[in-house]
């Protein structure tokens, strides 16, 4: 099964669209849905998330919890 994260709760705190996230993130808006529905992703899209969402690297447990 997947992984549990809050990168869809974030998203929408921050009123930004899948396809806003993407572009910030340089990532598909498909990328996007796939890591919302649970599944793996790799660190390098983890840290271009975290930092279109405006976060630092060192708060990315708010979003990707371990």
């Amino acid at each position: 099964m997947g992984r549990h994260n809050n990168l869809k709760l974030i998203r929408t705190k921050a009123l930004m669209s899948k396809a806003e996230l993407a572009r910030k993130a340089n990532i598909s808006v498909l990328t996007i849905t796939r890591i919302e529905q649970g599944m793996e992703c790799r660190v390098d899209t983890k840290r271009k998330i975290i930092q279109a969402l405006g976060f630092k690297i060192s708060e990315k447990d708010k979003i990707f919890p371990d």
